[in-house]
């Protein structure tokens, strides 16, 4: 009966040895098999196999120590590379807590994942439209369905809370006043400046109170009132959304029958839409009133002079336009910064992707539609 020994690892002893017994191979297991001790694993499976025949495995696990976790990587791997060559793996001779612990592991090799085949540049086009066809369709109902509830709010029909309503208008509006005041004021302080610079040249500095007016009224105010809003509101809408989607409140609502449309979106909707002309025309008077302050005081303009050419420049269409514009931004505003919380996800991370987005595509949107509206008065004559 011949007799085939590990060679071992560096000058630590054998782990195992290998005789004939019949058609089989018997793997005498001795000393101990732990991770600091001989240990070897599935580096002497392969040697085992080597050294058998085309019989079953069996072992002997008489003479074996202390073993740990590096006694099953050799038994698995030996169970693995047995089962490749058919050759048959008979494990009664292991100690019970061994037998038990090596049914837990896979009896064969995991299958090779191929990698994923990378898409092609059409495959991504595709993707992207139909992501974008997807997203514009849930806007859309977003849109509609917020017209429907706010018709139905104005008739008195609706579910949702006064209460609600007035937190969210205050949110909106009073407490953004500071802010507001303090932009609009700097960038008409900068109009009347760059306007005089420009003006001097000609002997008109008559003309800055001119300049001022216009600009505020028709551009600066709804425009700077917009980004102000869109960083300030529409991004905290979008995070506290997000928030309560990750806190799984919004599911807690609609289980109990509360639909998140009247009780979430429309106070804020409502609120931000009936707050932005009111601001646009705050931001507008704080411009002019920036521009005001440096005529007079730098620009050596008398009061009374200012005041009658703003009176002359400023008509009642500018202002008109101007309020369209600040209605149109508060809608885009907080119907951006809504859908942008309720598709977030529930991490914490994307509380913060939600907020930075409604900011950025709040601004974005803004400034685009303030283009639009450029071209449509262009086209108009306006």
């Amino acid at each position: 009966m011949a007799t085939v020994a590990s060679t071992g690892i560096g000058d630590r002893p054998a782990g195992w040895t290998t005789r004939r017994d019949g058609g089989d191979t018997v793997v005498a297991l001795s000393r101990d098999w732990t991770t600091g001790g001989t240990g070897e694993g599935a580096g002497a499976a392969a040697e085992v196999l080597e050294t058998s025949g085309r019989g079953g495995l069996r072992f002997d696990a008489s003479g074996l120590g202390r073993w740990d976790s590096s006694l099953l990587v050799f038994l698995a791997a030996l169970r693995v590379l047995a089962g490749q060559k058919k050759i048959r793996f008979d494990d009664a001779g292991l100690p019970e807590s061994a037998r038990r612990l090596l049914a837990l592991l896979p009896a064969s090799a995991p299958p090779a994942i191929a990698p994923a085949a990378r898409p092609t540049f059409v495959a991504q086009l595709g993707g992207t439209m139909i992501g974008l066809g997807a997203e514009g369709a849930a806007v859309t109902q977003l849109v509609g369905d917020q017209l429907r509830r706010a018709g139905a709010a104005l008739r008195g029909g609706s579910r949702m809370r006064r209460v609600d309503l007035i937190g969210c208008m205050y949110d909106a509006g009073i407490s953004a006043l500071p802010m507001v005041a303090l932009v609009n004021v700097l960038v008409g302080g900068i109009l009347a400046f760059v306007g005089a610079v420009q003006l001097r040249r000609f002997g008109a500095d008559i003309y800055v109170a001119n300049l001022v007016g216009v600009a505020e009224v028709r551009e600066m105010a709804a425009v700077m009132t917009a980004i102000v809003i869109s960083g300030r509101t529409g991004g905290a809408y979008a995070a506290e959304i997000a928030a309560m989607k990750g806190t799984e409140e919004l599911d807690a609502l609609r289980v109990i029958g509360i639909p998140v449309q009247e009780y979430l979106i429309l106070p804020r909707a409502l609120a931000l839409t009936l707050m932005m002309p009111l601001l646009y025309v705050y931001g507008a008077a704080m411009g002019i009133l920036g521009g005001f302050t440096v005529a007079v005081l730098t620009l050596n303009l008398s009061s009374q002079i200012f005041i009658a050419q703003t009176r002359s420049a400023v008509t009642v269409h500018e202002v008109l336009f101007g309020l369209l514009k600040s209605l149109a931004f508060g809608v885009l505003i907080a119907l951006a910064g809504c859908r942008i919380g309720l598709k977030a996800g529930r991490s914490a991370a994307d509380v913060g992707h939600a907020a930075t987005s409604a900011v950025v595509v709040g601004i974005v949107g803004v400034i685009a539609l303030d283009a639009l509206f450029a071209v449509c008065a262009n086209a108009l004559g306006l």
